[in-house]
């Protein structure tokens, strides 16, 4: 990063109103889009909304083996088979690996000899400007890349969120200078909770993509797919799905030992009641651009490659059908929904 742009990420201010008034257009980006030459004969692709992107139709998540402490013997070939089979699309956050940043500096690892061959999207989990572009700083660093395809505001989940954000101050204002400064290109906001926080971001502000939680679950509960979905598509926003196979949970593979009693995850008593490839259609028959999965192992990635490729959509009565077979298990699939507190 240049002295001058180090700079003025100390010490530019921009108000929260002007920064919405303004942000209708992005610049021009300094960067030529990424290109996996394999991607086209590896998977379908579709639009990434108005960004002028092609996305393949399933992306590696930065989770899973990919945020494990000292994992790299595992998590980093993990990332170079997912670009050697055409995945053009790579999501990450701050967040991810916790302090350690594992993620970040795992697929820094292979970026730093590929970086022209993926979209690359990472997030701020901090809700103000100053502590937003501290975390760019550093993700950028760890990523080995001057500039990202994609900032997003991670895991947006109440309205106390919302309103940091949009606050003077608030982290919108550093997602408007750094798309100025041209160290990112196009800016999205994520989230697992309710779609209503969510409908309350995009319609404030023009972010150019949305990564939201929907699997064949999701009608059952603080349905995305009903509420929120729909204005992403009026509005010509990437559309990436997340939480496919729910960690697992919503697979008849799912062991409930694994479970944890007391975590975000919640309990998740009893095996899931879809396989993988009725997981990822249900989702991929629905109007996004592409779905994020993190993988522990190459034979997963590998998995979710070839059912990628062979993806034809499902009916609307094929779709009913698994969300109507997801119904027993619910809860666990739609873990990370905001519910009602117990007792």
């Amino acid at each position: 990063m240049t002295p001058s742009r180090r700079d003025f990420l100390k010490t530019s201010t921009v108000a929260a109103a002007g920064v919405v008034a303004t942000a209708v257009s992005a610049p021009q980006s300094a960067y030529a889009f990424p290109e996996n030459p394999l991607t086209a004969s590896a998977m379908p692709t579709r639009n990434l909304g108005k960004t002028g992107y092609r996305t393949g139709i399933f992306s590696l998540g930065g989770q899973a083996s990919i945020e494990q402490p000292n994992n790299a013997e595992v998590a980093i070939p993990i990332v170079e088979r997912a670009l050697d089979l055409g995945i053009n699309y790579i999501d990450t956050a701050a967040q991810y690996g916790g302090s350690g940043r594992w993620s970040q500096r795992y697929i820094g690892e292979v970026m730093k000899r590929r970086r022209r061959e993926t979209y690359l999207a990472s997030k701020t989990h901090d809700r103000t400007r100053d502590g937003s572009l501290r975390l760019l700083e550093e993700s950028l660093k760890l990523l080995n890349t001057d500039h990202l395809d994609a900032w997003q505001l991670h895991h947006v989940t109440t309205q106390d969120d919302v309103d940091r954000i949009f606050a003077k101050g608030g982290a919108i204002e550093a997602l408007v200078e750094a798309r100025e400064q041209k160290m990112v290109r196009f800016l999205g906001v994520t989230g697992h909770s309710d779609p209503g926080v969510l409908l309350q971001c995009i319609r404030s502000f023009p972010f150019d993509q949305i990564l939201m939680a929907v699997n064949a679950a999701d009608p059952h509960h603080l349905s995305f797919q009903q509420e929120l979905l729909p204005v992403a598509v009026e509005k010509q926003m990437g559309i990436i799905g997340m939480k496919i196979p729910a960690r697992g949970r919503i697979l008849s593979s799912w062991n409930p030992q694994h479970g944890s009693e007391h975590s975000w995850e919640g309990a998740a008593p009893k095996p899931g009641t879809l396989n993988m490839r009725e997981a990822m259609y249900y989702t991929l028959s629905l109007p996004v651009s592409t779905v994020i999965i993190g993988c522990d192992t190459i034979a997963q990635l590998e998995e979710n490659v070839k059912l990628a490729r062979d993806f034809t959509p499902l009916s609307h009565t094929q779709l009913a059908g698994l969300t109507e077979k997801t119904e027993p298990i619910h809860r666990q699939a739609l873990f990370f929904r905001t519910w009602p507190k117990e007792g």
